[in-house]
């Protein structure tokens, strides 16, 4: 008979303290983002930001004890219930939330915090995916098994979109990755790649000089890459229905940008393609963030000495724009020790999974993995001017709880799976 695993001994600490890292360097440049050197309040003041996020830090503490200390079959055996529980719960929100900034993704906790579901339900999308690839007998390659699988990550979006708040309902793109992982045919991610490269493409030049330029790729391939027995009536058909159906999407993009998108998605969008469009209003964020950046230099100017973040030229600095605050005062060599420090967690988070000796919890390591880099990739990607504004966290670093909370959770639920694995008996 077993003996009860102990967390001390079964716990991949090497993961751990690189999350510790993580959090308390997002506390110290959370301080920075509000400090006011007229009026220096104290880092532990819940008077501001930091103080609160200490307090979110401290909790966090008892979260991890509780996931920890729960019989991990619990993760898999109830992880449907979790899942129909958090579909509820984002229905509700959208009557019971109040709005903020046009978005009724927040729910009121007293007068002082709120709780966002819409970063929760990504954990549990995250176990109900995992349940269900881990089931005997489902394969993805299947279509009914693909169909199933994309309607539990793609219904929680669609009414987080209902909230009004699309950056969240964005970051469950990431669960492609998992997908192509379990056996997803790679010709569907490639799709979707080259789909993504013609709606940028569209929006940098004019859409028929987007659709000759399909037209001589089509060609091209038609003539250099396919053998003289395989230029049959039957390929040429199929080609021609490619070059036609890309020419459509082409054209539809131009429709989904003018009369799906919100005017503000719109705005970002343009900002995008030319920061200069509004320098004062949709391209400020973006301009002031990547000023700030560039003014760190290498080195940077020193912890609390940002002049951009002092005059608060960067609005939303302390959440979704707290990388501007690290490149300004930390410099190139802060920023890019950041971004080691989350490749090193990414990489372990992914060497475990592979280690795993359940498909569940093989699936959930990569889910965790590939909800993680979305993150870092958006976010950090938003800052410098490469990404659109979506609204979405950096992992870890940004100020709120339902951010720290929800991610602590995501991660804490993998290393109890592997402190199971990881134990001998």
């Amino acid at each position: 008979m077993a003996r009860e695993i102990d967390i001390r001994e079964g716990i991949d600490w090497t993961t751990v303290w690189l999350y510790a890292a993580l959090v308390f360097f997002g506390w110290l440049n959370i301080y920075a983002a509000v400090y006011n050197p007229e009026n220096p309040i104290t880092i532990f003041s819940t008077s501001h930001n930091a103080g609160k996020q200490l307090l979110f830090i401290s909790s966090t503490f008892v979260l991890i004890l509780i996931i920890l200390f729960v019989d991990y079959k619990v993760y898999d055996s109830f992880a449907y219930i979790f899942y129909g529980f958090v579909i509820l719960l984002l229905i509700a929100t959208i009557f019971l939330a109040t709005e903020i900034k046009g978005s009724r993704s927040w729910i009121k906790l007293g007068s002082t915090f709120s709780l966002q579901p819409a970063e929760f339900s990504k954990i549990f999308t995250a176990l109900a995916l995992a349940r269900f690839l881990s089931t005997q007998g489902v394969n993805i390659s299947k279509v009914r098994d693909a169909v199933v699988a994309g309607l539990l990550v793609f219904v929680p979006p669609i009414i987080i979109i209902l909230q009004k708040e699309t950056g969240s309902a964005l970051t469950f793109a990431a669960f492609i990755a998992v997908f192509y992982r379990e056996g997803l045919p790679g010709i569907y991610p490639a799709l979707g790649i080259a789909l993504a490269i013609l709606f940028v493409l569209v929006l940098f030049f004019n859409k028929f000089y987007v659709v000759a330029g399909l037209a001589v790729a089509c060609g091209l391939f038609w003539y250099m890459f396919l053998k003289r027995y395989e230029r049959t009536r039957q390929n040429l058909v199929r080609l021609g229905g490619v070059f036609v159906i890309a020419s459509a999407f082409v054209f539809g993009v131009k429709f989904f940008t003018t009369n799906v998108l919100q005017p503000h998605q719109q705005k970002r969008i343009q900002v995008l393609v030319n920061p200069d469009s509004d320098p004062l209003g949709a391209g400020w964020n973006v301009t002031q963030s990547r000023v700030a950046i560039s003014s760190g230099g290498i080195i940077g100017k020193g912890y609390l000495q940002g002049t951009q973040t002092k005059f608060d030229f960067v609005p939303e600095q302390s959440t979704d724009f707290i990388f501007c605050t690290v490149g300004e005062e930390w410099g190139f060599l802060g920023s890019v020790i950041v971004i080691l420090f989350f490749a090193a967690l990414l990489n372990r988070i992914i060497n475990l999974a592979e280690k795993q000796r359940s498909k569940f919890s093989r699936i959930y390591g990569y889910c965790v993995a590939s909800i993680l880099f979305f993150h870092l990739l958006v976010n950090i990607g938003m800052t410098i001017g490469l990404m659109p504004v979506i609204g979405i966290p950096l992992p870890f670093l940004s100020y709120g709880g339902s951010s720290l909370w929800s991610f602590t959770i995501l991660l804490f639920i993998f290393l109890k799976l592997d402190a199971h694995r990881s134990y001998k008996v």
